[in-house]
């Protein structure tokens, strides 16, 4: 199968670049000489996966970050969120700052699995979430992605982490450290919630998630349990809890998951949803800060394949 490969050299703070030349062998020890290329803006990679697939590669390398993969991945896409061409395959290198795709794969407890993948013609499909909300500058804004829809109070802390050049250069640490401002600045907001098509009412809520996987953050287990492949999203509401409680009690076990058992945490599941505030209130896809409320997020059953290693479990295709 044809590949491309996509680089993001300001991935991890420039950290991409740094190693390009390592991760360069590795894939050329596998798919023999190809001819990188580089993003040299936002968006970018989006570009350049419809050239790929344009040019005949079907299984596109995406050497960066979340951030990256979620741009090449929207690349392959068509306007309802189907791949433009069905036997297409994104193949996720782990070199950004935040890498929970290769995460939930296992390319981050075994990285020689990531570069076999992307050589390999084995696949497995995975489900993907539709993201309609407002975006800042008030036009609709549709979107797609593949881990954690934020809401509210964390989506917060990613957008103050981002427009922070000097935060930024400290890279994963960065979020730890805007996190004790926001939240002690933070109030929670009423929120009406609507779950496959049934209005919940309207409950106080600091912060929300929709989940497509378990892990987000640099490994938090945000929702446990959740699956990228099971065709149901699932939820997780920290609602009035005072800030100092948040702070000692709620965020300090989210690497373990045990966040989700504090009687104001409330967890759910479903494939539709929709959210609305008074209060202008953010939304965070996939890390990026994508708009505000009104949200609705959905599901697409399997609507993409990643690559595998040939030697992967029962949920690989080929």
């Amino acid at each position: 199968m044809t590949a491309a490969v996509i680089v993001n050299p300001a991935a991890h703070k420039g950290g991409a670049a740094r190693r390009w030349a390592a991760i360069e062998r590795e894939l050329q020890r596998r798919l023999g000489p190809f001819t990188p290329r580089f993003t040299n803006a936002p968006g970018h990679a989006t570009d350049l996966a419809r050239l790929a697939l344009a040019d005949g590669a079907r299984r596109i390398v995406a050497v960066g970050g979340d951030g990256t993969a979620n741009e090449t991945l929207n690349g392959m896409l068509d306007a309802s969120g189907r791949l433009s061409v069905p036997d297409a395959v994104l193949c996720p290198i782990p070199a950004g700052t935040a890498n929970e795709l290769c995460r939930a794969l296992g390319h981050l407890a075994d990285p020689a699995r990531a570069f076999d993948a992307a050589a390999g013609r084995a696949s497995r499909p995975i489900d993907l979430m539709r993201v309609r909300c407002t975006g800042l500058d008030g036009a609709p804004v549709e979107r797609f992605g593949y881990l954690i829809v934020s809401v509210g109070g964390a989506a917060t802390i990613s957008h103050r982490t981002s427009r922070s050049r000097w935060l930024k250069k400290l890279g994963g640490i960065a979020y730890l450290l805007m996190t004790p401002p926001v939240t002690l600045g933070y109030r929670a907001r009423d929120v009406a919630v609507t779950v496959d098509g049934t209005a919940q009412g309207t409950r106080p809520i600091f912060t929300l998630m929709v989940a497509n996987t378990e892990n987000g953050g640099g490994g938090m287990r945000l929702a446990p349990g959740a699956a990228f492949d099971d065709g149901v999203l699932d939820t997780v509401e920290m609602g009035a809890i005072h800030p100092l409680a948040m702070l000692t009690q709620v965020l300090p076990k989210v690497y373990s998951g045990r966040h989700v058992l504090h009687p104001r945490v409330r967890t759910g599941r479903g494939t539709s949803f929709a959210f609305a505030s008074d209060v202008e209130t953010l939304v965070d896809l996939d890390g990026e800060t994508v708009g505000r409320l009104p949200l609705e997020v959905t599901i697409l059953p399997r609507a993409f394949s990643v690559g595998v290693p040939a030697s992967a479990g029962s949920g690989a295709s080929r």
